[in-house]
C-alpha cells in the first residue's frame, strides 16, 4: 500500500508509521516538521521489515503551501495513496480567558485546515478503495465529557469529525472512503505537556495498533463515521 502520514515525529503517528513498515511491502511518507526525528522513525522503520520504503518530507503543516511540497514527494515516491492518515494535532490547555487569537488559529490550522487541504490536494492520487482516517478526540464528540482548558482544541476536533462526515458523502462515488477516530486519552509527549502528572489507561503503542489496522481495513465495513476509541464513558 502506499501510505500518508501526518504528525509522524513523535507519540502515536511514529508508533503508526512503523507498523505499517513492520507489516512489510508498504511505501510510506511521513510528514512532520522535526527532520531529526524523521530521520530516527525511518532508520527504525528499516529495522522492522526491508521490504517496506519510507519517505520523508520534513515541512510545518501549520505554514503556508505545505501542501505543494507532499505532493511533490507523493507524485515523485509513491505515485498513488492507498491511505491517508491525518494524524497531526495541537493542544493548547488554557481557560478561555486566556486563549489567543494564536491558539485559535494554531489549533484549527493544524486540526482542521490541515486534514482539508492534505486531502483536497491529493485528490487526484487518490486510489479506487482508498481510505481517509482523520484522527479527532472523544473532547470533539457532542455528549461526551468535557474538560476545563480545552475549548477550542475540542471544538476543532469536532469540526474535523463534521469535515469527515461531509467528505464521506462527496467522496463516496470517487470510491473514497473517509472516516474519523475519536480517541480517548493515550499516554503520550502531547498529553504529558498538557496535563502534567495525568497517567492514560493506553500507551502511544496500543493505540497505534488499533489506528494502523483500521487503516488498512476499516473502510471494508465503516464509511463517513466518528468512531470513539476510549475506555472511558460516556
Amino acid at each position: 500500500m502506499n501510505i500518508v502520514v501526518t504528525g509522524t515525529s513523535r507519540g502515536i503517528g511514529y508508533e503508526t508509521v512503523k507498523l505499517f513498515a513492520a507489516a512489510g511491502h508498504n511505501k510510506i511518507l511521513a510528514v512532520s516538521r522535526h527532520k531529526a526525528r524523521l530521520e530516527k522513525l525511518r532508520s527504525d522503520c528499516e529495522k522492522e521489515n526491508e521490504t517496506s520504503k519510507i519517505f520523508i518530507v520534513d515541512v510545518d503543516i501549520a505554514g503556508d503551501n505545505f501542501e505543494s511540497r507532499v505532493v511533490r514527494e507523493v507524485r515523485e515516491n509513491l505515485g498513488t495513496v492507498d491511505i491517508l492518515l491525518n494524524n497531526a494535532g495541537a493542544l493548547v490547555n488554557e481557560p478561555l480567558d486566556r486563549l489567543t487569537k494564536g491558539d485559535f488559529d494554531l489549533m484549527f490550522g493544524v486540526n482542521v485546515k490541515s486534514a482539508f487541504l492534505m486531502i483536497q490536494n491529493l485528490l487526484p492520487y487518490f486510489n479506487p478503495g482508498a481510505h481517509i482516517v482523520n484522527i479527532s478526540s472523544m473532547g470533539g464528540v457532542q455528549g461526551s465529557v468535557k474538560f476545563n482548558g480545552l475549548s477550542l482544541y475540542s471544538a476543532s476536533k469536532g469540526a474535523l469529525a463534521v469535515l469527515t462526515e461531509c467528505l464521506a458523502l462527496e467522496l463516496k462515488d470517487s470510491g473514497i472512503s473517509v472516516n474519523c477516530l475519536a480517541l480517548g486519552a493515550a499516554q503520550t509527549e502531547m498529553l504529558a505537556e498538557a496535563f502534567p502528572g495525568y497517567q492514560a489507561p493506553l500507551g502511544a503503542t496500543e493505540m497505534a495498533g488499533f489506528i494502523a489496522d483500521f487503516s488498512m481495513n476499516g473502510h471494508k465495513w465503516f464509511n463517513g463515521k466518528i468512531l470513539p476509541v476510549a475506555l472511558s464513558t460516556p
